[in-house]
């Protein structure tokens, strides 16, 4: 069965609304993402959930989690482990956020936001709220991605090169001056 088969137009014919639309969506990932830690307690365990094991290490209930996610904030269940080893991938213990909402937050920073800016818009548009020092941590895991790529050694030689300037009126030593800017992209 395709992936396009699995909702027929008489099914998205029932949503009225774009609210809608998006409650069952976010529904739907909450399962989604339900299901897919207890595949990884399966596979961490061993076994099945209805199977027989030897493994001392066996399932115990399940915890209450809130995440947040591109659709809003979700209370999922996480199951555990009688060893309490377990430490899932998808959202992992003492995180609240699904990678997707900490990719839009790097993204948005890349793009020049700062925190606070970042926060409102994902107070907008995702409807909770994200602490400024929430947003700064998650932006200081790539910092340091970007600050090395920035400071790279440059290539020898290159194919083509785009050379371009700006120029600012700047006040130095109480005159205005011309500074230029200049930018070059290699390829």
């Amino acid at each position: 069965m395709k992936k396009e088969d699995l909702f027929s137009d008489e099914f998205l014919k029932q949503f009225k609304s774009g609210d809608e639309l998006n409650g069952f969506l976010k529904q739907l990932q909450k399962r989604g993402i339900e299901k897919m830690l207890e595949g990884e307690l399966d596979a961490h365990l061993g076994y099945d959930k209805s199977q027989k094991s030897d493994n001392p290490n066996t399932r115990n209930g399940f915890g209450q989690k809130k995440v947040r996610t591109s659709f809003g904030e979700s209370q999922i269940q996480v199951p555990r482990d009688r060893n309490a080893s377990f430490n899932p991938m998808i959202v992992p213990k003492r995180g609240n956020m699904v990678d997707g909402i900490e990719n839009v937050i790097v993204s948005l920073y890349a793009k020049g936001m700062s925190n606070s800016d970042i926060e409102e818009q994902i107070r907008e548009v995702y409807n909770f709220e994200v602490s400024t020092s929430t947003i700064s941590r998650i932006t200081e895991k790539v910092t340091e991605d970007i600050v090395a790529w920035q400071n790279r050694p440059l290539e020898p030689v290159y194919l083509i090169v785009w050379m371009d300037g700006i120029v600012f009126k700047v006040r130095e030593n109480s005159k205005v001056i011309n500074k230029t800017i200049y930018i070059a992209v290699g390829l």
